[in-house]
């Protein structure tokens, strides 16, 4: 990221993301449905919102210097979260593809990202700086794509 640029931490979950980029000092704005697991930290705003339930994007207007998306996946906010990041930004994603139904949940086609979509959704905006499509084991078995690309 950016030195000191703003991060998006969409679906926070605990916060880990979030509260490991507050502590390195950026800004962050930490989006999720259920807050409750999220330790209250200087520098991160709390964001609390229904990103699946057809309301507007939650953070229409805003910009951010990076943003972090981990084990989460709901596509119609895909255009919102790339158009929410700066120019010359930073865009790290990973969550689950296609192959995981192997291993457990999730297992649903709506959940798992079919082979190469995370290249095919940065492709002519961002420039990649790294992306795999793979199985790993830890913390448990699961096929995954991550890709760090970086807003041209």
């Amino acid at each position: 990221m950016p030195a000191g640029a703003a991060v998006l931490d969409l679906a926070t979950g605990s916060g880990r993301n979030a509260l490991y980029f507050a502590a390195h000092g950026h800004p962050v704005t930490a989006v999720d449905i259920d807050l409750s697991r999220l330790l209250e930290a200087p520098n991160v705003e709390r964001l609390q919102a229904d990103l699946e339930n057809g309301s507007p994007w939650p953070l229409a207007g805003r910009t951010f210097g990076g943003a972090i998306v981990t084990k989460y996946l709901h596509r119609p906010l895909m255009p919102d979260l790339l158009s929410a990041i700066e120019p010359g930004g930073v865009l790290l994603y990973e969550t689950f593809m296609d192959g995981n139904q192997r291993f457990g949940r999730p297992s649903r086609p709506e959940y798992l990202l079919k082979d190469g979509e995370l290249l095919e959704l940065v492709r002519g905006k961002f420039s990649v700086i790294a992306y795999e499509a793979r199985l790993i084991s830890e913390p448990t078995m699961a096929m995954v794509q991550r890709i760090a690309a970086r807003r041209l």
